[in-house]
Formats: C-alpha cells, sequence, structure tokens
C-alpha cells in the first residue's frame, strides 16, 4: 500500500519517454532533476504565507489583560480571517474554557491555548491519502476555474510517483481551452502517461482512462474534470455523468473524489465544498494559494460545517509546495 508520509520528498529518478499511440496521447520525457525539500524548508513558506491572515489574530494577544475586550477583538480577528460565525464561536468558547481550567492571566499565554484550540477543531481533517487498496485507484478531481485544478493534480502526480506509484491522467476537462495542453505538460514533466481525445467526450475520456489504467496495470488514474461554478448546473450535471460512466468502467470507482479549492476565496470556498459534495460526495479536499492570504480561517469553517478531509495545502508554485496538511503545523504556522 502506497501512502503519504510527512517526510522529504525524494528526488524523481528520470524514466525513458515511451511512444505515443493514436489511442492516447502519450505524453513522457525524462524528469527534471528535483532537489529534496526538507519539510522543515516547507513550513516556513507556510508560516510566511499566512501571516496576512495570523497577523491580526496574534495582534489580539499583546495588551496587557484578559478581559471582554480581549475576546471582541479576537472574535472580530477571527471574523475577518473568514473562520466563519459557527467556528469562531466554538473557538471562544473553547479558548474561554482552556484560560479558566488553566488559571492563564497572561494575554500571550492565551495564543498558546488558542493553538491548541484551532489544532483540536482541525484534527478531523487531518488524514492521509492511502494508494494501492485497489488497481487501479481512481481519484477524480474537481474545482472551479482558476482554483489551482490541473496545477494540483501535475503536483499530485509528482506525489505518487514519489511514493512509488504508477500513474495514468486523464485529460478530461474538454470544456477548458488548452486544458489537455496544460496537463499534458505535468505528464510529461511527471513521465507518465495521458489519456487524451481533442474535442472528446469528457465521460468517455475518463472511461477509456479507467479500462487503459486497467489494462496497463498502473497504480492510479487521475481523472481532471472541467472547471466549473456550482452554479453552472448543467455543467454539474456533466460531473456526475462523469462519475457515472467512470463506474461502468469500474463499479467502485472513482475511489477518492477530490475537490481542488482556492485558500483565498474565503467563505466562498466553503460555499465550493457544500455545493461539490451535494453533487459527488467528496471524499477529500486540496486547499491551494494559501500563501499570502488573509482567509486562511476558512478550514476553521470548513472543520465546523463540512468536516471534509483536507489531504494536501499548497503554499507556491514548485512541485514540492503541495504537501500534507498537518492540523498542528497549520495552527501554529497560523499564529506563528
Amino acid at each position: 500500500m502506497f501512502r503519504f508520509f510527512r517526510s522529504s520528498p525524494k528526488p524523481v529518478a528520470a524514466e525513458n519517454p515511451a511512444p505515443a499511440t493514436s489511442e492516447a496521447a502519450v505524453q513522457s520525457s525524462a524528469a527534471p532533476e528535483i532537489a529534496p525539500a526538507p519539510r522543515q524548508s516547507w513550513l516556513s513558506k507556510l508560516k510566511a504565507g499566512l501571516r496576512k491572515t495570523g497577523g491580526s489574530i496574534a495582534a489580539v494577544f499583546t495588551g496587557t489583560q484578559i478581559d471582554d475586550a480581549l475576546y471582541e477583538e479576537l472574535e472580530t480577528a477571527l471574523l475577518m480571517a473568514d473562520t466563519g460565525v459557527k467556528a469562531t464561536e466554538h473557538l471562544l468558547n473553547d479558548l474561554k474554557a482552556r484560560v479558566k481550567a488553566t488559571k492563564t492571566t497572561e494575554p500571550s499565554a492565551v495564543k498558546a491555548l488558542l493553538i491548541e484550540a484551532i489544532t483540536d477543531l482541525l484534527m478531523p481533517l487531518q488524514k492521509q491519502l492511502h494508494i494501492g487498496d485497489q488497481k487501479p485507484m481512481v481519484l477524480m478531481v474537481a474545482g472551479v476555474n482558476g482554483a489551482g485544478k490541473t496545477t494540483s493534480i501535475g503536483k499530485l502526480t509528482h506525489h505518487l510517483a514519489d511514493q512509488g506509484a504508477s500513474v495514468l491522467l486523464a485529460a478530461a476537462d474538454t470544456f477548458r481551452a488548452a486544458a489537455r495542453e496544460q496537463l499534458a505538460v505535468w505528464a510529461q514533466r511527471n513521465t507518465v502517461e495521458i489519456i487524451s481525445q481533442e474535442g472528446g467526450d469528457p465521460a468517455a475520456v475518463s472511461f477509456d482512462a479507467v479500462s487503459a489504467g486497467k489494462a496497463r496495470g498502473r497504480d492510479v488514474v487521475l481523472v481532471d474534470t472541467a472547471g466549473r461554478l456550482p452554479t453552472q448546473l448543467h455543467l454539474m450535471e456533466e460531473l456526475k455523468k462523469i462519475k457515472r460512466v467512470v463506474q461502468k468502467a469500474d463499479a467502485q470507482a472513482p475511489h477518492e473524489v477530490l475537490l481542488v479549492i482556492d485558500g483565498n476565496t474565503g467563505q466562498n470556498a466553503l460555499t465550493q465544498v457544500k455545493a461539490f459534495d451535494e453533487a459527488l460526495g467528496l471524499t477529500g479536499l486540496i486547499v491551494t494559494k494559501l500563501d499570502g492570504t488573509a482567509k486562511g480561517g476558512v478550514l476553521c469553517a470548513i472543520a465546523r460545517e463540512k468536516p471534509i478531509p483536507v489531504y494536501f495545502i499548497g503554499v507556491g508554485e514548485q512541485l514540492d509546495d503541495l504537501q500534507t496538511f498537518d492540523a498542528n503545523e497549520f495552527a501554529q504556522a497560523l499564529l506563528s
């Protein structure tokens, strides 16, 4: 079984390119040399990226006493960070209970208690993505345009290959111009095959990819679906169709249905999670673009209102900038 451990990624070994076929566009070449990036280095990026979110929250604890004014300021700061009303209320009540139980009197010490409260709130989101229970494991990836869906698929492919899994990509995003070409670039960069049809039906491409994955003995089939807004009902219906057709190729598939959300969109991200979950039954999230956002508190809102596991979070453009989610690491980075 392949798993994602929180460890430093290894360089991807180069492979010989495979020839393309008329049935499938097969893109491959020698993988670029990738230097190991220790997780500690990535955590520094995460802390820097969340500074806009956490700065105003941490500033609340620079006063001289713990009183109603402090909690009011904290409530405002949490709401401004898009933590959401329900999560903010939960955190404030939890924090007050911790302050009372520990008899804390210094505002600076309250920050550490808030880190504990946020960690506990986010812990249900912390879950590893397990690969290897089925072969091929079919991952269907959705998300609105601009969320970083296709880029995240490329980075996820890198992670999968780093764990020794063989990957087949399905270019089922036939709705967006150049989406197929963009995915092909990632396939080449990661030295994996891609199933693609110019102007093809997304469901048909997905079916062909799952069938090809079974025939070729691949460990994972990653299906890139068209980006769309939850309000585009006809496109949401197309997503449902893709899922139904994939099940014709493999009755148990898709084994994971992932949604990529942009951390900059705040509460709108929570709305997307609810809408896509209702349509597809989400099993996991990938949260991107947390670097430089002032709305990183949305993970708390998700944890309180729609606790779907967050498998990965991203804080940059490099392959290793997508890493597994750790509740305590995130809480500490948020208030560092």
